[in-house]
């Protein structure tokens, strides 16, 4: 199942609009139909050097992350599933996981939360792989 962590050209964009440029490397899963698909939606692909994948580090790092910490987990039971998994861990990733590189904080940066907010309580993420823990309201 080699391209079951690539997501489908045919998908709904969910950003406000879509990216001016592709950067992708030269796998035989992007064939005809993905670059047209592409092109199609008037974004530019740009090829990263054969065997380089140095050369696109924040996506291996990302795809690397995914797998991981979650698609390693979990039986994927479709496509529709793959995309729920992977739209919940984005969402897991920008809002709740830490980063050391922010100074263990997340992309979208979390309040400080005082002892007077109340108890502290775990909120499941990614179907429960993950947690994030606030204050629950007193």
């Amino acid at each position: 199942m080699r391209g079951a962590g690539v997501l489908s050209a045919n998908a709904k964009l969910t950003v406000p609009s879509a990216p001016r440029y592709l950067l992708r490397d030269r796998d035989s899963i992007f064939g005809n139909h993905f670059q047209q698909r592409v092109a199609g939606l008037e974004i530019t692909e740009v090829l990263t050097a054969p065997r380089s994948p140095w050369q696109n580090p924040y996506v291996e790092r990302l795809i690397g992350s995914i797998r991981r910490e979650s698609l390693d987990h979990v039986n994927v039971l479709g496509e529709s599933h793959l995309y729920r998994l992977v739209a919940d861990y984005l969402d897991y990733y920008q809002l709740s996981r830490t980063h050391l590189s922010l100074d263990k904080d997340a992309p979208d940066p979390r309040a400080v939360e005082p002892p007077t907010m109340g108890d502290i309580v775990e909120l499941p993420k990614v179907g429960g792989l993950h947690h994030r823990y606030g204050r629950r309201a007193a």
